[in-house]
């Protein structure tokens, strides 16, 4: 008994020395620091990472003892962007068609592409992305999004929306025997309890996100038209919403968007239909709408346009529904479609949205706190500030001035650990 009372004195005699297992610290020193809030660039401001979170931020801040130092002179500290409209198993249309690529390449094909496209958007700067529908691949986003989380690859914090549902009849592929069932790139349903239980099936195989079709082409080379009615988006959005998650919403028409409006979805992709009218009862809901700006713009450019002035009607209906929409408040979610252009030139869609009439700062509050707030990540992500997961990304010069600074990541960092292939850094992965 005496020998285990001297032991444990001892025991308690003994400093406390930092083991392996500790959180490792970091002090970030850059030129300065964009925090996504304020869309300032604040000179001189610092930020300390203790483990996988945000500690500290501000000037001269002291570091602890063991911390290792990053020095980013020269460069802008800002938080990891996030991607608001993807498809990570879809590659551009120039490649492959929309239709081969669904009919053609096999699921373990489309996966590995996937894998490799995660890594891409990551190296990109860009930490966090939703994905809103697999286009043919089932559920292998729920796979992709498990495999980053466990550290198996890299890439950016997934939320995934599945198979995505469509009207029956009204997706595609197309062009068939009409006999022949062809294997579709989202789930059809028709009715008000179909719809409801094709969102609880997607739920329940893990989609973050229900992803609905407003509209689309009943046959190739048709304008778009409204194809779920309002009974069944209504009847979609209260089963997501009772099972707290939330509702994207593709929709091109001006029907297909008010019934979007009116069913209380949270996003509304695209939007190229909008009216004023619209885009005030948009912004009354704080609906958030995600132009795509860069998926026109690629679509025009695979069809032989080079960018000069005028810009096809497609280009141009998308610029002027953007200045409405932002002319009547709405707010606007940087998602790019990408996918149908290059994964790793997400930032097209931030240089796209200045080009169209957006202040630099504005766009990139758009792709940081702005979308974390959209898509319900802010508890987590997309500011700089204690707390949250230190999710950051140093990138060259001054994007509040020029934005396309974002193509120039010098350091990209995820839950505290730096990835060893983000560009200038030469970093081991802590």
């Amino acid at each position: 008994m005496r020998l285990l009372t001297i032991m444990v004195a001892m025991m308690l005699a003994t400093p406390v020395v930092a083991r392996a297992s500790d959180p490792v610290s970091i002090v970030l020193k850059p030129a300065g620091v964009f925090d996504g809030v304020d869309g300032k660039v604040h000179a001189g401001w610092q930020v300390l990472v203790t483990g996988d979170k945000i500690v500290a931020v501000g000037a001269d801040l002291p570091a602890p003892a063991g911390a290792q130092i990053i020095d980013l002179a020269g460069d802008t500290l800002m938080p990891g962007m996030i991607e608001g409209h993807s498809h990570l198993f879809l590659h551009p249309y120039n490649e492959t068609s929309w239709d081969d690529q669904v009919l053609h390449e096999p699921l373990a094909l489309r996966t590995a592409r996937a894998v490799a496209n995660a890594k891409a958007t990551l190296l990109a700067g860009f930490t966090s992305e939703r994905d809103l529908g697999t286009e043919g691949a089932g559920f292998a986003d729920v796979g992709l999004k498990a495999a980053i989380d466990q550290g198996i690859v890299p890439g950016p914090r997934l939320s995934v929306a599945t198979r995505a549902i469509v009207a029956l009849g009204a997706y595609g592929p197309k062009g068939f025997e009409p006999g022949v069932v062809i294997p579709q790139g989202a789930e059809e349903v028709s009715g008000v309890d179909q719809i409801v239980a094709a969102v609880r099936r997607q739920i329940a195989a893990g989609a973050d996100w229900i992803k609905l079709y407003a509209d689309y082409r009943w046959r190739p080379g048709e304008e778009s038209r409204a194809t779920l009615s309002l009974e069944e988006m209504q009847a979609a959005v209260a089963a997501a919403h009772d099972a707290g998650r939330p509702v994207a919403v593709h929709a091109a028409t001006a029907e297909g968007m008010r019934r979007a409006v009116a069913a209380g979805v949270d996003t509304i992709e695209h939007g190229y239909g909008g009216t004023q009218e619209i885009f005030e009862s948009m912004a009354a809901k704080h609906i958030a709408l995600c132009p795509t700006l860069a998926a026109s713009d690629a679509t025009a450019r695979y069809r032989g346009w080079n960018g000069s002035k005028p810009a096809p009607p497609s280009v141009e209906l998308n610029r002027t529904s953007f200045r409405l929409a932002m002319a009547a408040g709405v707010p606007i979610c940087m998602g790019g479609d990408v996918g149908v252009f290059a994964h790793g030139s997400n930032a097209r869609e931030l240089e796209l949205l200045v080009a169209a009439g957006m202040q630099p700062a504005q766009a990139l509050i758009a792709a940081t706190w702005g979308n974390a707030r959209w898509l319900h990540l802010s508890d987590r992500v997309g500011a700089v500030k204690p707390g949250l997961l230190a999710d950051l990304i140093a990138v060259e010069g001054d994007p509040t001035v020029n934005v396309g600074a974002v193509r120039h990541v010098r350091l990209v960092m995820k839950g505290g650990h730096i990835f060893p292939d983000s560009a200038g850094t030469g970093m081991p992965r802590l």
